[in-house]
């Protein structure tokens, strides 16, 4: 590197600049030199960090699905903000499967084939098999957000739909085979405009409960359109009435109990969008978070038995960081500076930058957006699905954000802004700091579309985390990691015996020499979606792990001692085995 010498005192014009480079003076306008020092520092740290590469490789999957959302050309505001997906390992094979949401015909739309949910089986080598009728899941329902998990504890995972309209709880039979159970469980949860849903176990009794979240109040009596310059546009959420969330309680006997009201959660309306249950005040049970559309955010804390209190106020994460709600879309939590508290990540709509939340370990949290560079890439788009992963296996989780406008022919009233645009990835720097690296990612960061769900894990089971992305109207786009300077990983899979089967809720701690990582088993996070049940641990130069601490729902701890890296950990509760360094069941 040349050292430059920036001048700004005499030598400085107006709005320019002098610069002493090589031997000779330069002048620029300041705002060329922010911006090529901006691109040096992209690049220096591309350069010092290592490449992520994400591929597009959706024409190798066999998947065909095209995603609908109903409209007719009314402007009908549900059609703007469906749809979710979930991966899950529905037959429990050991290779992830993709379950795609999608809309239905709203009034005035006809189709001569009724749009439905899809289900593909993984068969590896990134091929998919459409599964759907085989599997019974293909719900013609108005699709908007869902979540797997195993509420009877029978040992594999059932799927939940929260729809516009009656809701869906499919159970899974172990032999490829669901069965529509709604009516039996009690879920069906009326006929309202669903948004995330999650479970939980929010009394920690050994089963998993429901966490329902609910958008608006729209009917086709209430629809109303509005226009930009004499240009049709989906009215926004505050034109509708605001929606209090449901709270189902596990019976243990396949049936629920609505708790929505003892529990607290019913107190609150908003317009909720996206969700996490996660136990942000690290007190060993959990919490539920709720971002709400153009409204402050919800942060319900458990108090252990499954009462809650919103604290979202004083927990400083209603608002930003100038005191103003935001079009919050979807929400993630992940350890981003491995300080063994979870940060949350919030989604955005367009000229609000996405978010960053930084747990200030004590059940506060901080917007640290500007001062991390988080938001990078974010300003002019609407966001969406997103999450914290480890591209890389680095040690610290970079960011992915799914992009694409609201309003479909934005182009029309603003020629500032575009429908169908690139997702935006950062890289994090190791420092508490991100860089967006999207222009260097591979030929998947350049595809343009109106993005809505986005889902992560590791597909082809290689020891890296992959992207699938649902596009509004479009197919899919299937993301495979390329990245060429991997570092070591570790996958752990947990099995609960007195817990719920899968351990959702479970915190897991990771020492690795001088690498501390901290992570939870969520059931349902990002846009109304689901992901992520193994947990995937970057491990940077590290070739073996020294310490696994399991932290499951109801305070019991396993520990794990000494484990080779570069493989996929399954940990029982109360399992007194301590794998050497071929232990575990790694692939």
């Amino acid at each position: 590197m040349h050292n430059i010498s920036i001048c700004t005192n005499k030598f400085s014009k107006g709005n320019n600049v002098v610069i002493f480079m090589r031997g000779r003076f330069f002048e620029l306008d300041i705002r060329r030199l922010i911006n090529i020092l901006m691109v040096l520092s992209v690049l220096v740290c591309a350069r010092a960090d290592g490449a992520v590469v994400l591929n597009d490789v959706t024409r190798e999957t066999g998947i065909t699905f095209i995603h609908t959302d109903g409209s007719s050309g009314r402007r009908y505001i549900v059609e703007s903000v469906t749809s979710g997906l979930a991966l899950f390992d529905y037959d429990r094979d050991g290779d992830v499967d993709i379950y795609f949401l999608s809309g239905a015909p709203l009034k005035g739309t006809k189709y001569d084939k009724a749009p439905k949910n899809a289900l593909y089986r993984n068969e590896g080598g990134w091929r998919f098999t459409d599964v759907t009728d085989r599997a019974g899941v293909g719900d013609t329902g108005f699709g908007l957000g869902v979540v797997a998990g195993d509420y009877d504890n029978d040992g594999d995972l059932d799927i939940y739909v929260n729809n516009y309209g009656p809701n869906v709880l499919y159970r899974n039979n172990g032999d490829g085979t669901f069965s529509d159970v709604t009516a039996q469980a009690g879920v069906a949860d009326g006929s309202k405009v669903g948004a995330a849903t999650l479970f939980l176990d929010m009394d920690k009794d050994g089963d998993l409960d429901l966490f329902v979240a609910n958008y608006l109040n729209f009917t086709y009596e209430n629809h109303l359109m509005r226009t930009s310059k004499g240009i049709s546009k989906y009215a926004g959420p505050m034109d509708f009435p605001p929606m209090p969330n449901d709270l189902f309680r596990n019976n243990g006997d396949g049936t629920f109990t609505d708790v929505s009201v003892e529990s607290g959660v019913a107190e609150h309306k908003g317009w909720g969008m996206g969700g996490v249950a996660v136990d942000y005040d690290n007190d060993g049970d959990t919490d539920v978070h709720i971002v709400n559309d153009v409204y402050g955010n919800f942060l319900f804390q458990n108090d252990g038995t499954g009462k809650f209190e919103e604290v979202g106020l004083i927990a400083g994460i209603a608002y930003d960081l100038h005191g103003d709600d935001q079009g919050s879309m979807g929400v993630d939590c992940g350890d981003y500076d491995n300080d063994g508290w979870l940060d949350f990540y919030q989604t955005s709509y367009a000229q609000e930058q996405a978010a960053l939340y930084k747990n200030m370990s004590g059940g506060m949290f901080q917007d640290v957006t500007m001062l991390t560079g988080a938001g990078a890439g974010t300003l002019a788009h609407v966001t969406w699905g997103n999450s914290f992963v480890d591209f890389d296996n680095d040690g610290d989780l970079d960011i992915f954000v799914a992009c694409g406008h609201l309003q479909d022919n934005i182009e029309l009233y603003d020629d500032t802004a575009s429908s169908s645009v690139r997702n935006v990835l950062l890289m994090n720097k190791g420092d508490g700091k991100f860089v967006d690296v999207s222009d260097q990612s591979g030929d998947g960061m350049k595809v343009k579309l109106r993005s809505r769900a986005a889902g992560f894990d590791d597909l082809d089971n290689d020891g890296d985390v992959d992207v699938v992305i649902l596009n509004s109207r479009r197919e899919p786009t299937i993301l495979r990691n390329d990245s060429t300077s991997k570092g070591h990983w570790l996958q752990v899979r947990l099995r609960g015996v007195k817990t719920n089967r899968d351990g959702v809720g479970a915190r897991i701690k990771l020492t690795a020499g001088d690498l501390t990582l901290t992570d939870e088993v969520h059931s349902g996070r990002g846009y109304q979606s689901h992901y992520g049940m193994r947990i995937h641990f970057g491990l940077g130069n590290r070739e073996k792990v020294d310490r696994i601490e399991v932290r499951w729902v109801g305070g019991g701890v396993d520990i794990l001692e000494n484990i080779r890296a570069d493989r996929l950990v399954t940990i029982t509760e109360s399992s007194s085995v301590t794998p050497g360094p071929s232990g575990g069941d790694g692939r």
